[in-house]
């Protein structure tokens, strides 16, 4: 039986400019929104919390929420 990656959650480990699949998948969920991403179409993500996002401004938000108050 074939295995296939279609539909499947892919984990990955983010690196600057790029990232590495640890666990065969063809979508990540943004860590904001909860929406699907699929891998050709990701292109933003936090290298230190090590979670994707589905646009720029889902970024943005994870960003300032991530911020110590003051």
């Amino acid at each position: 039986m074939l295995m296939s990656n279609r539909d499947r959650i892919a984990r990955l480990h983010y690196m600057p400019y790029s990232f590495r699949v640890l666990q065969a998948g063809d979508h990540v969920l943004c860590a904001v929104t909860g929406q699907k991403i699929a891998l050709e179409h990701l292109r933003y993500w936090s290298i230190d919390r090590q979670e994707p996002y589905a646009s720029a401004q889902a970024s943005v938000q994870a960003e300032l929420k991530a911020r110590p108050a003051g």
